[in-house]
């Protein structure tokens, strides 16, 4: 029998390019290997491996089915920075394995980054690269965080890098949550056609001429206030501005959820706002420093 590891890389080119708004474009993937793609969407992470200009990419053992990705992705890291071709994470949109497809939404931000600037100059048969989950496995992929147990009561808040797990998230609600959802994005034109729950109410927050995180900010305290839980002050550890801001509890406690992902300074400083000023217990709320001001993202 068969052993297939957790995570593969598969091989994909693109299909369709579909300009959503100012800042979003969904890109559409197709390859044959699709057909083995296991998710059912979600906040579901993968790793894109982005091609040099040629379209090609250093070979260290990513495409060996025999070799798990900790064996190629240690290669990876010790080549010379010419010959490394750059690693970033998304989240998936869509996963379509029948159809051999998948949908990717990228924020745009310019070309300084890798991925951003794959993206804005991307073109139908382009070849592209994800490291995602192989429903053959008999392991457990992971790389989903939203984990809200029963809780039927959600806040869920980001910034347009988590906008594409949100939205995916929001569409498998069940029909009985309620809640917040609020998404910061650089301009009204950004705000993406969205189904959810009649009980949850999503508020997209185009950010203009302000500070990042800002909007977000100010729209989670108001839904706060709004809140009925009596405040407790509880005291949290400042956070090492270098460490990886990421905390998923294994287990809900209550009725209440919360999934915040973007910037980690802000969703640091959210989370504390939760727990500390709102009482919210800890084991309640997962957390994801996506990426960080003035920092480029490490693979």
């Amino acid at each position: 029998m068969v052993s297939h590891h957790p995570y593969r890389t598969f091989r994909t080119t693109v299909a369709r390019i579909n300009r959503l708004s100012p800042s979003f474009t969904r890109i559409t993937l197709a390859g044959d290997d699709l057909e083995h793609f296991g998710t059912d969407g979600l906040d579901q992470r993968i790793k894109l491996i982005i091609p040099f200009a040629d379209g090609t990419v250093t070979d260290v053992g990513q495409f060996d089915e025999n070799q798990g990705m900790m064996q190629w992705y240690r290669r990876w890291r010790e080549l010379p920075d010419e010959q490394r071709n750059p690693i970033r994470t998304y989240t998936i949109r869509s996963p379509r394995p029948v159809d051999r497809e998948i949908d990717i939404d990228f924020a745009l931000h310019g070309t300084d980054g890798p991925a951003s600037a794959w993206a804005t100059e991307a073109s139908v048969g382009d070849p592209l690269f994800v490291v995602g989950p192989d429903s053959r496995s008999e392991e457990p992929a992971g790389g989903i965080e939203w984990k809200p147990g029963k809780a039927t009561s959600v806040l869920i808040a980001g910034d347009e890098t988590a906008a594409p797990a949100i939205c995916s998230i929001v569409e498998s609600l069940p029909a009985h949550t309620v809640g917040e959802v609020c998404i910061e994005v650089p301009t009204d034109a950004d705000a993406l056609p969205l189904a959810a729950p009649d009980g949850v109410r999503v508020t997209w927050l185009a950010r203009g001429g302000a500070a990042h995180g800002v909007r977000l900010s100010a729209a989670v305290h108001d839904w706060g206030r709004k809140r009925s839980a009596a405040a407790v002050a509880v005291e949290l550890a400042e956070p090492d501005p270098d460490e990886v801001l990421w905390e998923v509890p294994d287990g809900v406690a209550g009725g209440e959820y919360a999934w915040l992902a973007g910037e980690a300074g802000t969703i640091t400083a959210l989370r504390r706002h939760l727990v500390r000023d709102l009482g919210i217990d800890r084991r309640s709320i997962a957390f994801m420093g996506y990426w960080r001001e003035g920092r480029a993202e490490g693979a």
